[in-house]
């Protein structure tokens, strides 16, 4: 990354500018923090092989960027990165390649003498001497003549709005209670922090009149009172709203994890078949086959010289991808399905057709599938293993929110923010390569398990903390009528997202890789909807191939092996009762039920919900001896002896 200075400040794996801290999010540095800019501001001039090529993600986008009335895409790009730069930083080739950044807040405080002020006076300095070392960029304050000159850090404090706004915390304007200050124009200021256990504790007084104010006057409910409204700043964009946005403006701590919540999508990359060659033509020259709607369309054009690619097709083939893409531009928000929902479910739909089909696909450099025969013992509990012998998963950001996270159901709740003033013919992305293992638990086995729980006391619990949890989340900004059971994954969800976590756990420990660098991906349908699948696959940022260590597990005797151990750790947790017993109970809006720490939760980067929707009696019994419960076990009993 580099800074306003052109110089080198650090460094960022492409997952972290897709998922913690892309376009418009503040990243902590050694010594300061730095705001990721837009991408009117990015450069790839020079570079070579940055476009990420995944059609169906490609589609994916434009749709959910239509959503919002946005510009459509043709590109997804990595972010810009010069091989062998570090090599030579101080190269020309080097010089202003990566990803700009520019220092945020820009409010500094003296660690020695405690002033405040802005970063362009000229008591900072900022000093970079080693362009090997970015790590070490610093700003430094003039206060002392001799010896050397102390470390200036960023103050913390900024203001954001739910319409995605960031600003500079108004230090001179608080402290003078809203007016300016008598003694000077633009007055010194110092800032104290007193310390102590209870909120921010931060006293910010003039040098020139005197004044003092604590941040604390700020805070909470009360303290908007005493800001001023919100600015409509988009630092990361250089742009702000003439008249203001109109909403309150929220004092937030710089790296608050609520400043800035990521849009993605990602998928992986399919083997093409017929259908999705012909889909990715008519994506590609949509504006040239839009009016193909018919057989004597097809013959017309086809006849033309512009158009022989089309005999390379079959009519009907076109004429059918043409009437989808219409389809899909003219979504009727009025069905049952939200359109936000839909984007994701088109992403795993053929990946689920793909997975699960009866005939393997043709190997290609990005996917590879192998079938493994069904251990014996796990026969009644599985109908399907696979290894994924080669894999490369896609992502793409398409935008951010601020203070809220994005709620596809209510968009009222939370603003997406554009990455670019202009409009831009592409969005950052970043690719995955890996290996994993597909596993489907058998349709009849699991129907058979929902009619079973789908009335149970221990289910119902599950769904009435989905509701306190989507109407404790529920904002005052929404608008549309708000359906508080929108988004419940269903039963089989909850069973498969268990299983996964206990076999991510227990494969973590075999197969060489550690729980953080594994990926899970749950395929749960319905009653009408035969999904009941799992992919288990690294998900390691940069990585070329595969290790191999995962894909080799699936093999019949380990596979069977970690199961079994799977199972044997879920039947106890050292937390035990207190998890075993936990279910979600009026007030309580948590999202899951025995599961903690201990035994099912992985980390953040591991799971799709966030360590939600997750209980291990679903699995195994956790009753006493009587086999109180037992209803509630989707395995079946061989498994548990």
């Amino acid at each position: 990354m580099s800074g306003g200075y052109f110089r080198k400040v650090g460094s960022a794996r492409p997952s972290h500018l897709m998922f913690t801290a892309g376009v418009g999010a503040l990243i902590d540095l050694p010594n300061f923090s730095v705001l990721v800019k837009g991408l009117d501001s990015w450069s790839h001039t020079g570079l070579a092989d940055y476009v990420i090529d995944e059609p169906r993600l490609r589609a994916a986008v434009n749709r959910s960027l239509q959503l919002y009335g946005e510009n459509q895409i043709t590109e997804l790009r990595s972010a810009p990165w010069l091989e062998g730069g570090d090599n030579d930083p101080k190269g020309l080739a080097a010089q202003g390649v990566g990803v700009p950044v520019s220092p945020f807040p820009q409010w500094m405080r003296c660690t020695a003498c405690n002033e405040l002020a802005p970063i362009d006076t000229e008591a900072f300095t900022f000093v970079n001497n080693n362009p090997r070392s970015p790590h070490e960029a610093k700003f430094v304050h003039d206060c002392r003549t001799k010896g050397k000159k102390p470390l200036a850090v960023a103050a913390r404090f900024t203001l954001v709005c739910t319409a995605g706004h960031l600003d500079e915390f108004p230090y001179i304007p608080f402290v003078h209670h809203g007016s300016e200050c008598t003694k000077a124009p633009r007055p010194r200021l110092r800032m104290r922090d007193h310390g102590g256990n209870q909120a921010a504790n931060v006293t910010i007084e003039c040098l020139a009149c005197g004044a003092p104010r604590n941040i604390r006057d700020a805070m909470g409910e009360r303290g908007r009172g005493n800001l001023p409204a919100c600015r409509g700043r988009h630092p990361h964009l250089g742009t702000f709203e003439r008249d203001g946005c109109g909403e309150e403006a929220t004092l937030m701590v710089a790296g608050a994890s609520n400043q800035w919540f990521p849009i993605t999508l990602s998928t992986l990359a399919l083997p093409p078949g017929d259908t999705e060659r012909v889909a990715e033509l008519v994506e590609e020259r949509w504006p040239e086959l839009r009016g193909i709607t018919s057989t004597v369309v097809y013959d017309a054009l086809a006849a033309t010289p512009a158009y022989g690619y089309l005999k390379d097709y079959a009519p009907a083939e076109v004429i059918a991808a043409v009437e989808a893409r219409h389809r899909l531009l003219d979504h009727d928000d009025s069905t049952s399905e939200q359109p936000a929902a839909a984007v994701v479910a088109d992403l795993l739909g053929p990946e689920w057709a793909v997975l699960a089909a009866p005939q393997l696909p043709t190997p290609t450099d990005d996917f590879a599938l192998a079938s493994v025969p069904v251990p014996s013992a796990l026969g009644g509990f599985l109908s399907d293993l696979r290894q994924v012998e080669r894999l490369r998963e896609a992502r793409a950001l398409t935008g951010f929110t601020r203070l809220d996270a994005p709620d596809p159901e209510s968009p009222e709740i939370a603003t997406p923010v554009r990455l670019a003033r202009a409009a831009q013919h592409w969005v950052p992305a970043s690719e995955v390569r890996g290996e994993g293992i597909f596993l489907r638990v058998r349709e009849d086995l699991m129907a058979n398990w929902e009619e079973r729980i789908a009335k149970s006391a221990a289910m119902n619990a599950h769904r009435e903390a989905y509701k306190r949890f989507r109407g404790n989340r529920k904002s005052d900004r929404i608008t549309s009528e708000f359906d508080y059971m929108y988004g419940w994954p269903g039963e089989r969800y909850i069973a498969l997202h268990t299983l996964s976590h206990l076999l991510i756990r227990t494969i973590a420990l075999e197969c060489g890789y550690n729980s953080a660098s594994l990926g899970e991906r749950i395929y749960a349908g319905d009653a009408d909807d035969p999904r009941t699948g799992i992919l288990i696959y690294t998900a390691v940022p940069d990585s070329e191939g595969t290790l191999g260590g995962l894909v080799s597990l699936a093999e019949p005797d380990p596979f069977q092996r970690i199961v079994r151990r799977a199972l044997t750790d879920a039947s106890h947790c050292s937390s035990d009762p207190l998890c075993a017993e936990r279910l979600p109970q009026h007030p309580a809006d948590f999202l899951h039920g025995a599961a903690c720490h201990v035994c099912l939760f992985v980390s953040e980067t591991t799971c799709e919900r966030g360590n939600r929707f997750l209980d291990r009696r679903f699995l195994v019994p956790l009753g006493d001896s009587t086999g109180e419960g037992i209803d509630h076990v989707l395995t079946p009993v061989e498994l548990r002896t």
